[in-house]
């Protein structure tokens, strides 16, 4: 196996990473499907039918990421026209699970419009009733201005006033009623659909639809990234495990192995003769530079005092001794980057 001096780009992601992706997938998952259940579950009032779409709903969601997740795969594979499949098949969900979140998003939103304008309706009836009662004031001084000019106060002016009071008082109670009413709590969607409303000069209902399609999208877009990170995860996972390169923490951890001793058998020409078994002589250790020499001529390590170093386990001080005598004996070159180049050793 050929020592690899360069380490893998990145490790496969940990626990708690995974735990991470797991969670937000599943959350986007979960929330697609009630907003998508909120639109299918309004089509119709029979609990068995409601059962009927709600499954449906579900389906469609889940074989949406699922379609995606398959489309990763076969793109991974270079299977260019299962890929292409799968994503078509992802794009009719998507726009069915789009359109089911805008509808489900919408209907939440509308019913909680609808509370806040029943309650500014109620706030408005008292507000009509108090103008108008405020207008029957002003015909009433108009009137009494006509009892002075015709020198009718004792009877008319005095009339009109008693009057004005009583829809004063009428007044007063109605006011009282209005500021009464518990504050209209408006929440911060509905909040911001009215800034966005004021700000780009549209009405509400249009600003409304914008931030609901806008939001159906990112949840859908979100969900599918987050699918996608999963399978690409998987895959990197299976391939590092296949390929289990070699690091240099998994080097240092490995014991060098003593050389064994080789035992050679010679048989003698004569078969009848019992064989003789003749022990060789254990062979000397090689020293670092023979061993050296010997990685650099099998490509066993790069010509680098780095990977040298690595390979044989020793000090940079012999490292430096032994590229010294492969410099002496011209079996390797120096460049003008400081680098070494391996010429290989010449038979004589």
């Amino acid at each position: 196996m050929l020592y690899n001096d360069n380490l893998p780009v990145r490790f496969p992601k940990g626990t708690f990473a995974m735990w991470t992706v797991y969670s937000f997938t599943g959350a986007s998952i979960l929330a697609s499907i009630i907003f998508s259940l909120l639109l299918f579950l309004s089509i119709d009032e029979d609990p068995v039918m409601q059962l009927l779409f709600g499954g449906l709903a579900v389906i469609f969601e889940l074989g949406k990421f699922f379609a995606w997740y398959e489309f990763g795969e076969r793109r991974a594979r270079r299977n260019y026209t299962g890929a292409f499949s799968a994503f078509a098949f992802y794009a009719v969900l998507a726009a069915i699970s789009i359109g089911g979140s805008v509808g489900g998003i919408n209907s939440a939103t509308n019913k909680a419009q609808g509370h806040v304008n029943v309650q500014q309706s109620k706030i408005s009836t008292y507000n009509m009733q108090i103008d108008a009662i405020e207008k029957q004031i002003e015909l009433n001084n108009i009137a009494a201005e006509k009892y002075i000019q015709m020198e009718r106060i004792a009877t008319g002016v005095a009339r009109i006033q008693k009057e004005n009071d009583q829809l004063r008082r009428q007044q007063q109670a109605l006011a009282t009623e209005r500021d009464s009413l518990p504050v209209v709590n408006q929440g911060s969607v509905i909040g911001l659909i009215d800034s966005l409303a004021k700000s780009l000069n549209v009405q509400t209902q249009t600003a409304q639809l914008g931030l609901v399609i806008f939001l159906s999208v990112l949840l859908d877009f979100f969900a599918a990234f987050f699918v996608g990170l999963i399978g690409e995860e998987l895959r990197f996972r299976n391939q590092f495990r296949r390929i289990n390169p070699i690091t240099i923490d998994a080097f240092e951890a490995a014991e060098p192995k003593e050389p064994e001793l080789l035992t050679n058998t010679i048989e003698t020409s004569n078969k009848a003769e019992p064989t003789a078994v003749q022990e060789v002589e254990p062979e000397l250790p090689k020293s670092p530079y023979e061993k050296a020499i010997e990685a650099l001529s099998s490509n066993q390590v790069n010509c680098t005092k780095r990977a040298v170093t690595r390979f044989l386990k020793i000090n940079s001080e012999e490292v430096d001794d032994i590229f010294k005598q492969l410099l002496e004996e011209g079996i390797v070159s120096k460049k003008p980057n400081n680098h070494y180049q391996w010429h290989g050793v010449t038979e004589s």
